[in-house]
């Protein structure tokens, strides 16, 4: 399906970014890789990418709160593979802090990584695929692109800010061959989740299965996580030809969350 075509996924390391970046390979895209983590394991992630899929898999650690790295790593992609045609917008950072106590750098942390990133990515790709004509791009927004959290305050700020972007940049490119659209998931159970369940767990001296079930209630009725691969299964129906007129869409696929 995308044989050819190569797609820049931030923060796919692991979790959702991984998911997606599977998801892709698997349809014969070429891949770039963005995230932290140890440089051996990265290494040998991208190897086996590689090699499970066929294509070629590379790795840029571009840190996302600073825009002339952002910039470098776009100019590299293109040098290296002509175009990002598939840009997946996935990195994100989390702090939660009541509003009157929320710590000013996190704020600015977290604008930079969840929202400002993906401005810095989306701007630097455009230009090429305006020049060929096809482009995608896809924003994971959040449920909390749609609704909010107490104690939340810039990551609901940063995922409704992704939302309208999305919408922007959509109409902006609308008689064109590209396309912007949001994933917005519920709870996904990433290694992140897990320690908030493991948390809890532990705090409230219960079994780990009865703490995902009480943190799940709170929010996602169908008390079942969204996984990765659904995620990365989404992104590629939005890549793909059928989408072509799915433009501005906030996919919501949280179990019921935003339906409440």
């Amino acid at each position: 399906m995308f044989k050819g075509k190569t797609a820049l996924v931030t923060g796919s390391t692991s979790g959702i970014g991984l998911g997606i970046a599977k998801a892709l390979g698997a349809k014969g895209a070429n891949l770039v890789l963005n995230g932290f983590g140890d440089a051996a394991e990265i290494e040998r992630l991208r190897a086996s990418l590689s090699s499970e899929f066929g294509v070629d898999v590379a790795y840029e650690g571009a840190d996302l709160t600073k825009p002339p790295a952002i910039e470098s790593m776009v100019a590299s992609i293109e040098k290296r593979f002509g175009a990002i045609d598939i840009l997946v917008n996935n990195a994100g950072i989390q702090h939660v802090a009541p509003t009157e106590h929320f710590p000013v750098d996190r704020w600015d942390a977290v604008i930079a990584v969840n929202l400002s990133s993906a401005f810095h990515a989306i701007r630097c790709a455009l230009p090429a695929m305006k020049r060929r004509n096809w482009g995608r791009i896809v924003n994971i927004a959040s449920a909390h692109g749609l609704v909010a959290s107490a104690e939340k305050v810039a990551y609901v700020a940063a995922k409704h800010g992704i939302v309208g972007m999305t919408k922007v940049v959509a109409l902006e490119t609308a008689r064109t061959g590209i396309t912007c659209n949001a994933i917005c998931p519920g709870w996904v159970l990433t290694p992140l989740v897990q320690k908030q369940i493991d948390a809890r767990a532990a705090q409230n001296g219960v079994p780990i299965e009865q703490a995902k079930v009480a943190l799940l209630g709170e929010k996602q009725p169908s008390l079942e996580f969204v996984t990765p691969q659904q995620i990365g299964e989404i992104a590629v129906f939005l890549c793909s030809d059928a989408a072509q007129q799915v433009r501005g869409a906030s996919w919501s696929v949280d179990g019921g969350w935003t339906a409440q």
